[in-house]
């Protein structure tokens, strides 16, 4: 899929959003400054938080627990080892709530196997390119109809 501008980033995310449901890992890599937290912030907003939506590189976790359903925003990029996964607690939000995961890779490959993985990269004329690998729990959710 292309993403030709921000504004079809943001469209994606309106239509992710509506397909989110309790117990969702959402993944997003690609490259720094490709639009992974935009696609975040859209999501976020289309789920109904109308504040500002900070990347979470620096907290690590940004949790949303006040929407219909709640989001957990996180990005690994600053992981420095797995184990450190449990600190954060990342599954105990998937019990009411979804996940979405910027730098997926610093879980490590065996982390959610049950995640909608979408990858994002550089296109031509400054596009995107949006690839996934769909989870059983995503067919017949995803890709989003046009």
């Amino acid at each position: 899929m292309i993403l030709r501008d921000e504004q079809d980033t943001a469209a994606l995310g309106v239509s992710l959003a509506s397909l989110l449901l309790a117990g969702d890992v959402v993944t997003l890599a690609g490259p720094l400054g490709v639009g992974k937290t935009s696609l975040a912030r859209a999501v976020l907003q289309a789920s109904g938080h109308a504040d500002e939506v900070p990347s979470p590189t620096f907290a690590i976790v940004q949790p949303y627990d006040d929407l219909p359903l709640p989001i957990w925003h996180c990005d690994l990029y600053r992981l420095e080892d797995r184990s450190e996964l449990d600190e954060l607690g990342l599954n105990d939000a998937l019990a009411d709530g979804a996940l979405l995961v910027e730098w997926p890779e610093r879980a490590g490959a065996a982390a959610w196997p049950q995640a909608l993985r979408l990858s994002l990269d550089f296109a031509e004329d400054g596009a995107r390119s949006l690839t996934w690998v769909l989870p059983p729990a995503w067919e017949g959710r995803w890709p989003p109809a046009a």
